[in-house]
């Protein structure tokens, strides 16, 4: 597992230290769209990942649009209504619980969801997207019209939405055979937490690496002695001058280590 993306650290301040948890998901600073509207706890959700914009899409360039009746003004919004309500229909035609996507998503676009009672989120980053598909099971898709079955995510155990402190949180957690998680640390100070990142960052990383290469070195200069006093007991066989300098140097080099390991 890559640590830096599949493992997140977020860092809340208040509370205490002993109040910081790992949970078993994706954490994300996020809220539904509608509160009022959508449910912000769901048991087993279905949830649909997107890398679209829900919401007509603009052009990049100048449009020029010729109206030659104030009917025609009326076609245009109809068409931009169409355009959204297609894109619903197609998400809603497998009865997820919760959309999450990495763009905008419009009013119109909200009003079929929460209508459907499915919860949504949008301008989501692209890793905590990827992050939640490593959670979730799902598989994120680019365009609605090319969605399948097999994209939609089902392992999560549930999605809920917390407010800690002053923002609110979205908890994608108890989730199956789960690839990503988040660790919640909680503590009186930003430079507290801060500091408690760190080691907690150099934690993980020495334990990857021992998964990883199950072989431990001792520090405090033990291996370097312990090469000064085998080579001490080998220099007995060397002949010659060498045999006068050899244990002088050998000596020296074994000091020379614990000065180092003084300073």
């Amino acid at each position: 597992m890559d640590i830096k993306k599949y493992i997140k650290v977020e860092k809340v301040p208040g509370g205490q230290l002993e109040d910081s948890v790992v949970r078993k998901g994706v954490m994300i600073n996020k809220d539904v769209i509608a509160a009022g509207k959508m449910r912000r706890k769901i048991f087993n959700p279905s949830i649909i990942l997107l890398d679209w914009p829900l919401e007509y899409k603009k052009c990049e360039n100048q449009t020029n649009a010729e109206l030659l009746k104030e009917e025609d003004w009326g076609v245009l919004l109809q068409l931009e209504e169409e355009y959204i309500e297609s894109l619903c229909v197609q998400i809603l035609k497998f009865k997820p619980d919760v959309v999450i996507t990495e763009k905008g998503l419009s009013d119109l676009a909200c009003h079929y969801f929460s209508k459907a009672c499915v919860s949504a989120i949008r301008w989501l980053r692209k890793t905590d997207n990827n992050r939640i598909a490593k959670a979730c099971g799902a598989v994120i898709v680019n365009r609605p019209d090319e969605l399948q079955q097999s994209d939609v995510g089902t392992v999560a155990g549930i999605v809920e939405v917390k407010k800690i402190g002053d923002e609110f949180f979205a908890f994608i957690v108890d989730c199956k055979e789960h690839k990503a998680c988040t660790v919640l640390l909680r503590g009186p100070s930003k430079d507290l937490l801060n500091e408690v990142e760190r080691n907690l960052q150099d934690a993980m990383s020495v334990a990857r690496n021992v998964l990883k290469n199950p072989k431990l070195v001792p520090g405090g200069g033990a291996t370097e002695l312990t090469v000064s006093a085998t080579l001490k007991q080998k220099s007995s066989s060397v002949e010659g001058i060498e045999k006068v300098k050899a244990p002088f140097r050998i000596q020296k080099f074994g000091i020379s280590c614990v000065k180092l390991v003084q300073e």
